[in-house]
């Protein structure tokens, strides 16, 4: 494997020119090099198209590169009625794929007690769910942990409190990252730096986490009001347009906050302050196994109308 590349050694981190310092011969030397405790050499890929076949690309060229051998990590794909019609790439790339139920993805990609089912039966040692489908389900990594299986992201415990509008805007201010106001505005979380050093995930317990909702119109009005106009009305589950509306006004409050709670039903709904003339901020982190950051990288654009909404 060529290049400069981050590795942990003890606490502290060094680089190592991977291709010139060593060369492995399986995925378990691998593991026992750098003190891991799961080999993995069959994944399941819970998606199809594009995102499958760029994982197995990518995968199969670091495998290459480790260890002179692209098929030393061997998948399993899932493939609909669809996919087989269609002929579809990622399914010829394949070491192996299973059958599963046409029609909308709450069906097969999204039906996580499907990926887990079928991760425990092939068998595999770990699942990776790419982007969409069930890839921002807490409960994916949640069940798949407790089967022994690794999930290739976000552990359930991080996935909640940052997938989660409410959750995340609490951990934002417990960080001391200034927020926008809203119906939750200085609700914190006791967090110190000796969780961190710990390995503890941070959490917002229930009893926090319920003070930032609004419960009905009348609490949600009583929050614009204190807030100020315009404002949002924001399911915390909500996403891609769906379960958010923009308020200018106490009129329009009710009936734009019942079309919220239709749209993501059983969602938690929160209020915030509508941010005017934005520009559209991403703060993308990588990290190494919850340790110190290994890529950070900012980017700033003219945020659409559509992202403003979101």
């Amino acid at each position: 494997m060529s290049g400069l590349h981050l590795v942990k050694k003890g606490h502290n981190y060094r680089k190592m020119d991977l291709q010139r310092d060593f060369t492995v011969a399986s995925p378990a030397e691998f593991v026992t090099r750098f003190g891991g405790n799961r080999v993995i050499e069959k994944v399941l890929i819970a998606n199809n198209g594009i995102a499958a076949v760029k994982c197995m690309r990518s995968i199969r060229r670091w495998s290459y590169e480790m260890f002179r051998n692209e098929r030393t990590i061997r998948f399993v794909v899932m493939v609909t009625p669809e996919d087989l019609k269609a002929n579809a790439e990622y399914i010829k790339m394949a070491d192996h794929y299973v059958p599963v139920p046409g029609g909308a993805n709450n069906n097969n990609y999204a039906n996580v007690e499907l990926i887990v089912d079928i991760a425990k039966r092939i068998p595999v040692q770990a699942v990776w769910a790419g982007w969409g489908h069930a890839s921002e389900n807490p409960k994916l990594p949640e069940l798949l942990d407790k089967a022994g299986i690794s999930f290739l992201g976000p552990s359930s415990q991080a996935m909640w409190a940052l997938g989660d509008k409410i959750a995340s805007s609490i951990v934002a201010q417990s960080a001391g990252i200034p927020t926008l106001p809203w119906s939750g505005s200085g609700l914190k979380v006791d967090w110190e730096e000796e969780d961190n050093f710990l390995g503890n995930v941070i959490s917002v317990p229930p009893e926090i986490y319920t003070q930032g909702c609004v419960l009905d119109v009348d609490d949600g009005m009583k929050g614009a009001e204190q807030i100020g106009y315009p404002v949002f009305i924001k399911a915390s589950e909500g996403g891609g347009g769906k379960g958010i509306r923009k308020v200018e006004n106490s009129e329009d409050f009710p009936s734009l906050f019942r079309q919220v709670q239709t749209e993501v039903p059983g969602s938690p709904i929160f209020v915030m302050q509508l941010a005017q003339h934005a520009r559209h901020l991403e703060v993308q982190i990588w990290l190494m196994n919850m340790e110190m950051p290994s890529l950070c990288l900012d980017e700033t654009a003219p945020s659409r109308e559509g992202t403003r909404r979101s």
